[in-house]
């Protein structure tokens, strides 16, 4: 029996951490160990996806809470140590690219305990973006290295990483994706927000490049507000977005726009339903850039580079500079784009998670 433990912290590893557990909990030949860093904590952005993606309750919750990257990763460092001591697992499985992601590939490395990074090989060549440190670290201490797109599996032969160690084995965000779109599809988000089919759009905004900075920030609510004289616009606020609006002034300049839509954080059958049904997605997240993909909805991702390109060679996915006048533009070109003829990234079919299942039980 093959003794794993699989690490989440921050809403976006529910979603790659969710089909993992499912395909270790149905393998005679692995025993999961489930670990939450609580790295976020509150009800919205971390039970709620419990619930909604049915991920057993965690074996272990580390209850970190919110601090600086310093701080953070140091103390999930800490209280993540003591259990990787006393249970002794064969491999820590860390997923994506948050803090959490580092602190425990690190503590097992040290320890001497294997560690798989599932979802390594993405590089967006911006060291500015603390998560690129996150991404580049990891693979670089990993023994097993699960890549989701064709990108990474470049990325990392340029690097110089040993073949044997690599295995391109799909996207796990998109097997939940596909196991929960039914499930969604009953959803009556839109009917409690008085929203029709493609008649509005969806915005998620929380890169500090994008909400660190009054102008910028200003910058990219201008071109909201006038996409707004043409849909309404449905904002679910990041806290660190929602603090920052408040903290620059421009909280009266947001309330002024009658077609956006302020609710707060959703739920993932919630929020998908939302985005699956929406005219247009406007964001400058990794995961919601895959899920548009998939979902043919048009996506325009508010940032000079992205590290998952398939969604953009494959996908519906466009970049854009984030100020108003590249935003209007790129959303009135977009707006003509036949989604339907946007092709599937390879592997991305919803059985990602069996696959890496499949490597562990040859390791067993």
């Amino acid at each position: 029996m093959l003794k794993v433990i699989c690490v989440c912290g921050a809403r976006p590893n529910f979603m790659k951490i969710a089909p993992l557990m499912e395909a270790f909990n149905a393998s005679p030949k692995i025993e999961p160990l489930l670990v939450h860093t609580g790295q976020h904590y509150d009800e919205r952005m971390s039970k709620l996806f419990f619930v909604d993606l049915g991920i057993p309750e965690p074996d272990m919750n580390l209850e970190v809470g919110s601090g600086s990257h310093a701080v953070q990763t140091s103390e999930i460092m800490k209280r993540f140590e003591p259990v990787v001591v006393e249970h002794k697992p064969d491999w820590v499985i860390v997923v994506g690219d948050v803090n959490s992601t580092i602190a425990c590939a690190l503590v097992a490395t040290k320890l001497g305990v294997k560690v798989a990074h599932v979802e390594a090989g993405l590089r967006s060549f911006d060291r500015d973006m603390p998560e690129e440190i996150n991404r580049l670290l990891t693979d670089s201490i990993s023994d097993l290295l699960l890549v989701s797109e064709a990108s990474g599996m470049e990325n990392l032969k340029k690097e110089g990483v040993a073949a044997e160690k690599v295995k391109f084995v799909g996207n796990v965000m998109i097997d939940t994706l596909t196991k929960n779109r039914a499930k969604a599809s009953e959803s009556k988000i839109l009917d409690e927000m008085g929203l029709t089919p493609k008649q509005y759009g969806v915005i998620t905004l929380h890169r500090p490049s994008n909400v660190d900075d009054k102008e910028n920030l200003s910058s990219i609510l201008d071109a909201f507000d006038e996409i707004g004289r043409d849909m309404k616009l449905v904002f679910p606020m990041h806290p660190r977005t929602r603090k920052n609006i408040e903290n620059m002034g421009l909280a009266s300049r947001v309330e002024s726009m009658s077609q956006l839509l302020r609710p707060e954080p959703l739920g993932y059958l919630d929020f998908l339903k939302l985005t699956s049904e929406s005219a247009l997605v406007l964001t400058d997240s990794g995961g919601i850039q895959e899920e548009t993909t998939i979902l043919k909805v048009p996506c325009l991702t508010l940032r000079k580079n992205t590290e998952r390109p398939a969604t953009i060679t494959h996908g519906t996915n466009r970049l854009v500079d984030p100020n108003k006048d590249s935003i209007l533009k790129a959303y009135r070109e977009q707006m003509q784009r036949k989604m339907e003829d946007c092709g599937t990234p390879e592997l991305w079919d919803g059985a990602a998670a069996k696959r890496i299942c499949a490597v562990f039980e040859e390791l067993a």
